[in-house]
């Protein structure tokens, strides 16, 4: 079918290198390679803190604060953006985007919120442009995979689901989209999904042009 939209998460669909750079500023920190996630997603409160961001109930500046002393650091001023620095863009992904757009489909970004505020990711990774419509859980107060985020954002595309493709590298984000007709494809850490999904939305990419060593 001919799709009219095109919704993209943020975290492992347009930025990229995204474990590798963690661990690395782990190590340079004189932590274990996994502090990070353990800190995030394994200690119950560090899980609690950490969705509490999501939604907006805890400030980013709070919740590195918070992380800091968890991790036993000394300073924490711009914690996430210091831990992000190594982070890249998805050029595929973004060429995908744009390529969209320019085909006169809506392009939305739908993300899980880390804070925007000492360190804005979206401007760090430079996305905000490619999009129509941006649809960040902190701003509304709940987070994928609540089925209502994936309805606010159909609703401001003004879009049905059956219109839209969802790309997300968490597979438990997929299910509501897909409750809601949306096509999803999963970004699993293959690097022919992008070309897939390009072919999915009936885009031809312009290729690479070679750069001059």
């Amino acid at each position: 079918m001919s799709y009219r939209g095109l919704i993209l998460d943020f975290a492992g669909v347009l930025a990229t290198g995204i474990g590798e750079a963690i661990g690395q500023w782990c190590v340079g920190e004189g932590l274990a390679p996994d502090a990070w996630l353990r800190a995030l997603a394994v200690d119950p409160e560090g899980r609690e803190r950490y969705l509490a961001l999501e939604a907006g109930r805890l400030t980013q500046a709070e919740w590195n604060r918070h992380t800091a002393r968890a991790l036993g650091l000394a300073e924490s001023e711009n914690l996430m953006g210091r831990v992000w620095a190594g982070v890249r863009r998805a050029e595929e992904v973004i060429a995908v985007a744009r390529a969209a757009r320019e085909a006169g489909m809506t392009v939305a970004m739908l993300s899980n919120s880390f804070g925007l505020d000492p360190y804005d990711p979206y401007e760090y990774v430079g996305v905000w442009e490619l999009f129509d419509v941006a649809v960040i859980s902190e701003r509304e107060g709940i987070a994928k995979p609540d089925p209502e985020i994936y309805r606010l954002t159909l609703e401001r595309m003004g879009l049905s689901g059956e219109e839209c493709v969802f790309v997300d590298d968490q597979a438990v984000n997929l299910p509501p989209a897909t409750a809601l007709g949306i096509t999803t494809v999963h970004a699993d850490g293959d690097p022919g999904y992008v070309g897939r999904l390009a072919g999915l939305l009936g885009l031809e990419l312009a290729p690479e042009t070679p750069r001059v060593v």
